[in-house]
């Protein structure tokens, strides 16, 4: 039949397979060190580890933590910078990846499959246009990797109901996006952190455990009864079977009446003896240690001696978080199969926000730089653009680099060379005047000589210039 557009058979392939499964580490069998089987030491199931308050710390931290963080499919521009593409027809998958979860609650999913099982198997639905537009987070027990003879992957998958599998099929690794934890024994099989922490995890257990049944029992330590002279086995027997009856549980604080010699001695190890406190810290300790966790971060521990909060999230997100975003950011890239220029990616800028005073000095030396502009600044703040805001600006007494390499260029760049001295200007000789006795003088002689032609003195004067020409 066919499933997602591709044939599916509930036989095995025609070549031989090779079953990869976590059950050697997480199975009936659980041992903690070689032959702890046969000495019946065990460690509790993943389930029961759960129960301890440490592994629950740091599970839930690092889930919820992730799952509040967008997804985000982003394209890459002419130059080179990465910006959301929300028009991306692979973006809706990362809104609402299926039709019973949201996005926090599928990404929680995804995250406590790597950290409790080692794997996260993400089966994909496509539409006509084989773009993958539901994912469901299976269940890690239900799945199987296979391999053949000639190295091709598939994944055998048992009845879930909310991935529309009725039955158990086997699907070929391209329907499947498997992301997984570190492999230290092959490939496809990742290993959880529970391998290392669940001994701690068991510990702590049965310390919880043993301490709710000495409280049960009113702080009762157990004990024995002696006698002063020898008893029969069956009046031992006897005696035990009455004693628990009437002195135990619910019956704790009746009279004991203990006839022929009859004494109760407590036998319990106080708990001041045991360090029952310490070892229950130290369990905790090695849980965290085992999940990359800082114990401030699940209230286990003083909160570092460190002012600026943007650095302890910075420490957190690198030694706890990154590796596992990155991962399940290349897993998606890989299985949505996006083509060149699109990558999905966590947006992180909520996560490591800063208090408000180190943002504050952060944006004025970035905007004071050039790197940011005022409306850049501005947006990190939920705050809207200003008139005049959108460029970077610099002081004018800042030089490009190109300037700088052109002054360097010179042969004297730095000017350190004394300049000659400048030469005295020659003096100028002032512009000789005409002088005014010689002027008066030529208009005389013009005069003497319009008399001596004979000219009307009268009508020269009233003509004017015309008269005089």
């Amino acid at each position: 039949m066919q499933l997602l557009g591709f044939e599916i058979s509930r036989a095995r392939t025609k070549a031989a397979v090779s079953a990869l499964t976590t059950s050697g580490f997480f199975g009936t069998i659980r041992e903690s060190f070689a032959g702890a089987w046969q000495k019946n030491v065990e460690i509790d199931a993943p389930r029961s580890l759960l129960a301890n308050g440490g592994v629950f710390a740091c599970v839930s931290r690092i889930t919820n933590d992730i799952a509040k963080l967008p997804f985000e499919i982003r394209r890459v521009d002419s130059n080179g910078i990465w910006t959301v593409a929300p028009e991306s027809p692979y973006s809706q998958v990362l809104r609402k990846p299926n039709s019973y979860q949201t996005r926090i609650h599928f990404v929680r999913s995804w995250v406590a499959s790597l950290l409790l099982a080692g794997n996260a198997y993400l089966l994909k639905e496509r539409d006509g246009r084989g773009i993958p537009i539901r994912l469901h987070v299976l269940d890690p027990k239900l799945v199987l990797p296979v391999v053949t003879d000639d190295g091709a992957v598939y994944y055998q998958i048992n009845r879930d109901l909310l991935a529309n599998i009725p039955s158990g099929f086997t699907v070929p690794a391209s329907e499947i996006i498997h992301d997984r934890m570190m492999t230290l024994w092959h490939p496809l099989i990742g290993v959880s952190p529970l391998l290392a922490a669940g001994l701690s995890a068991t510990q702590a257990n049965r310390i919880q455990n043993n301490s709710a049944r000495f409280f049960q029992n009113m702080s009762r330590p157990s004990g024995i009864l002696t006698a002063p002279g020898r008893i029969d086995d069956e009046v031992a027997a006897r005696l035990k079977v009455e004693f628990e009856q009437g002195f135990s549980a619910g019956n704790i604080g009746r009279l004991f009446v203990g006839g022929s010699g009859l004494k109760y001695e407590a036998m319990t190890i106080p708990a001041q003896e045991s360090q029952l406190i310490e070892q229950l810290k130290w369990t905790v300790e090695d849980v965290a240690r085992a999940f990359s966790v800082p114990l401030h971060m699940i209230g286990a521990g003083n909160m570092p001696a460190v002012a600026n909060v943007g650095a302890m999230k910075e420490s957190y997100y690198t030694q706890t978080l990154q590796s596992i975003i990155e991962s399940m950011e290349l897993s998606l890239d890989d299985g949505l199969e996006l083509p060149t220029g699109l990558r999905s990616e966590f947006d992180i800028d909520a996560m490591m926000r800063m208090d408000p005073l180190a943002r504050a000095e952060l944006n004025d030396k970035m905007v004071h730089a050039g790197v940011y502009s005022p409306d850049e600044a501005r947006k990190k703040e939920n705050m809207p653009p200003v008139p005049g805001g959108g460029s970077p600006y610099l002081q004018q007494q800042n030089y490009s680099l190109a300037a700088l390499a052109k002054r360097d260029a010179g042969p004297d760049p730095f000017a350190t060379a004394k300049p000659a001295a400048p030469e005295s200007p020659k003096p100028v000789d002032p512009p000789k005047l005409e002088d005014p006795n010689k002027a008066i003088e030529v208009e005389f002689r013009e005069f003497l000589t319009l008399i001596k032609d004979g000219v009307n003195l009268i009508e020269f004067a009233e003509g004017g210039d015309e008269q005089r020409d």
